[in-house]
C-alpha cells in the first residue's frame, strides 16, 4: 500500500508523538541493546543485552514538517555491559516503551547514531543524532 499524507498530518503526527514522549514529568530515555530488535516496543526483550541508557531533554524533541529533531541527550557516561548495540528502545519518562530504532554510527543510516557501535563496560554512549520521518511522505 502506498499512502502519502500532507504535510500538516505528518507534523500533527509528530508533535503528538513528541507529546506522548515528554508527557511525563521526568524525560524520555533511550535503551541501547544488542542483537535482533523484537517486533515492536510492546514485545519484551529476551536474549538481547542491555548496554546502557542515555536520557533525553526535558523537551526531548521538535517538529518540523513531520520530521522529529531530537534535542541534546545526555550519553551514558558508563555502559552497564560490552558489545554491539544494534538496536535502542524509547521509553517516555514513566518507563512506558514507546518505539525501537535501528543504531548505527555517524557514517551509517540509523534513526539513531552513535559514535561508537562498539561499546565497553565502564565507557560512554554518546548519541550523535536521533531523527525520525514520519511515514506517508
Amino acid at each position: 500500500m502506498d499512502v502519502k499524507l500532507s504535510t500538516a498530518v505528518r507534523q500533527a503526527m509528530a508533535v503528538a508523538f513528541i507529546a506522548e514522549l515528554d508527557a511525563d514529568t521526568n524525560p524520555a530515555y533511550l535503551e541501547f541493546y544488542t542483537g535482533t530488535k523484537p517486533a515492536g516496543p510492546g514485545t519484551a526483550v529476551t536474549d538481547q543485552v542491555l548496554l546502557g541508557t542515555a536520557t533525553c531533554s526535558a523537551t526531548s524533541a521538535t517538529a518540523t514538517a513531520g520530521v522529529v529533531t531530537f534535542n541534546g541527550i545526555t550519553q551514558d557516561a558508563a555502559a552497564d555491559a560490552s558489545g554491539t548495540v544494534t538496536w535502542a528502545r524509547a521509553h517516555d519518562g514513566a518507563g512506558v516503551p514507546h518505539t525501537d530504532y535501528d543504531v548505527t554510527n555517524s557514517a551509517g543510516d540509523g534513526a539513531i547514531k552513535v559514535n561508537t557501535t562498539t561499546i565497553v563496560a565502564g565507557g560512554p554512549i554518546a548519541v550523535t543524532s536521533f531523527t525520525v520521518t514520519m511515514p506517508g511522505a
